[in-house]
């Protein structure tokens, strides 16, 4: 990892959890962050972080003292007692394979930059804003592909993609998420990819673009 890369992580991963690197196992932060909107224009009163040094676990100041009561040893134990522990037993909390990209894939350029309100743009990466690139068929024009940027902070941008069923298994994920993380990197951030450890499936796309799986992962309330 080169000084510079790790340098955009570390700034990245300091606004969006209160504190980084970890300076403990599991290091829980109160954070005013997890009070206020996220890029979705949504509170997210759990966000966690960990390498293989340690983990970040962010969540509201309020809560802070209830995590630490319920007294989990293990990083891989949180999931099952954060719910009870914040009062919210309704609520999952769900693990994912955190990846960042300091080098994308060298793969060709394969969509085009519109904004996020375009009326071609289909509804699920309108939530993004900003802009979205989205992948045509160069015969029909019909929409096939697109990724949307989670603008979490100027630090850190998370990428985001879907293709159409008919669309998949031809390389289009990985070239699209590869054109994207060139972008983040060109604006002076640092492009992020997550996934559920069981989609096969987003992790060759994710690889293939240049978002190698280091070992660490993230954690959040759904």
């Amino acid at each position: 990892m080169t000084d510079a890369s790790r340098a955009r992580l570390g700034r990245h991963l300091r606004r969006w959890l209160g504190r980084w690197p970890a300076v403990a196992t599991i290091d829980i932060v109160g954070s005013v962050r997890r009070e206020r909107p996220g890029w979705d224009g949504k509170v997210h009163p759990l966000i966690g972080v960990r390498s293989p040094d340690g983990g970040v676990l962010s969540t509201t100041p309020a809560t802070r003292a209830q995590i630490l009561a319920a007294a989990a040893k293990d990083w891989e134990d949180l999931p099952a007692v954060l719910p009870a522990a914040l009062g919210r037993p309704d609520r999952t909390v769900y693990s994912g394979v955190f990846r960042w990209c300091e080098r994308p894939a060298p793969l060709s350029d394969a969509g085009v930059w519109v904004d996020a309100t375009d009326e071609e743009v289909p509804e699920w990466l309108r939530p993004f804003g900003h802009q979205v690139l989205i992948a045509r068929d160069p015969d029909s024009g019909a929409y096939l592909a697109g990724v949307g940027i989670k603008h979490h902070d100027r630090y850190g941008r998370e990428l985001a993609v879907g293709t159409e069923p008919a669309a998949r298994g031809g390389g289009l994920a990985r070239r699209l998420v590869a054109q994207a993380a060139r972008r983040v990197l060109d604006e002076g951030a640092v492009p992020t990819y997550q996934h559920d450890p069981t989609n096969i499936a987003s992790a060759r796309v994710a690889e293939a673009a240049g978002f190698p799986d280091r070992g660490w992962t993230s954690m959040g309330m759904g």
